[in-house]
């Protein structure tokens, strides 16, 4: 609930004014979130004598008043398949930390239809992380109306939105590279549709790098899952729990990777030990977790994702149109999969 003053009157722009000893429109650009503390003209000092005094009064504009008058709504909307995936909240967490300084609210939709949403409520900008084959032409669509687009996507072209584009084959082809270098046991956690085959090009790198080893895939080492986090633990508990058992995991996104740990260690295995195991994706959570996750994945992207954004959101860089943002993909060892002797460790 807003503050009051002293004489039950909610604080006003004039008010804060008063107190800072500035113009009122002073207060309106260092509050209003354009250039983060205060812009060309506002000096820093300034600008934190206005903040102070807002801060003193419980000042906070008008939005809903900011909206009609720039027409600006100082959202942004992130579209997120699975807000579970340590992707997700690396999203999240980088979105943020880049939109708090500018003023600017996330807005989390969470498996929902961000066709229809966006149909119906307006945002500065939109990020969506999964482009179905049904919404294949939305996106475009929807930049035709006006809407601000940043997807994440690895086929479409940059319609007038702009393409976040991660190519995960040659990663993956990393991560099996530096497991086989001192293993010939190496299961495959992977998300599966309802036919209960595996697909997709994270799969196909699997099959792919033991073939070129003259290694066959094993029917039991690999651990399909309906997509959820309770669903890569049973997969992976399966595995792990083969009397010939992987002597390395490959999972195909980080959260199957953190699951594959939590299994291992409720198994009893060491996990860098016993068991490497490695995952895609190189999320936060990945990083920050004990023992700290080997991964494939794109360089600076989740920071990059959110400088993009919010640029498109406040319309700074706006004189570069929409195009495509490409991440090269390197390999992140750390301790769940460390290098291996391979004449050591190969059996």
């Amino acid at each position: 609930m807003a503050k009051t003053t002293g004489t039950g009157q909610r604080p006003t722009i004039r008010m804060v004014a008063e107190l800072a000893g500035v113009s009122t429109a002073t207060v309106s650009y260092v509050l209003s979130g354009r250039r983060g503390d205060g812009g060309p003209g506002v000096s820093d000092p300034t600008a934190d004598k206005v903040k102070s005094a807002a801060e003193r009064l419980g000042y906070h504009p008008n939005q809903a008043a900011r909206a009609i008058r720039t027409g600006r709504t100082n959202t942004v909307i992130l579209s997120l398949t699975m807000l579970s995936d340590p992707w997700s909240l690396s999203v999240i967490e980088a979105v943020q930390r880049a939109a708090a300084p500018l003023g600017i609210t996330p807005m989390i939709l969470g498996d929902a239809d961000w066709v229809k949403v966006l149909g119906i409520h307006n945002a500065d900008a939109v990020f969506v992380d999964a482009v179905g084959a049904k919404e294949r032409d939305a996106p475009r669509r929807l930049a035709a109306t006006g809407t601000t687009l940043v997807v994440f996507d690895e086929l479409l072209e940059p319609e007038g939105f702009d393409v976040i584009r991660s190519l995960a084959g040659p990663g993956c082809e990393l991560a099996m590279e530096h497991l086989l270098n001192g293993h010939r046991r190496i299961g495959c956690l992977t998300a599966v549709p309802s036919s209960g085959i595996p697909v997709g090009p994270r799969y196909a790198a699997y099959a792919r790098a033991l073939e070129g080893a003259g290694i066959p895939v094993r029917e039991d080492y690999v651990g399909g899952f309906d997509g959820t986090t309770a669903g890569a633990y049973a997969a992976a508990t399966r595995l792990l729990s083969l009397a010939d058992r992987p002597t390395a995991v490959y999972a195909t996104t980080d959260f199957a990777a953190v699951s594959a740990i939590n299994a291992a260690q409720r198994l009893g295995l060491a996990v860098g030990k016993d068991v490497d195991i490695i995952g895609v994706g190189n999320t936060v959570e990945g990083e920050r977790m004990s023992p700290s996750l080997s991964s494939v994945g794109p360089v600076d992207f989740f920071d990059r994702l959110a400088r993009l954004l919010l640029q498109r959101a406040t319309g700074e860089g706006s004189d570069a149109g929409p195009g495509v943002l490409d991440f090269p993909w390197q390999l992140f060892v750390r301790e769940s999969a460390p290098h291996r002797n391979a004449a050591a460790r190969l059996y």
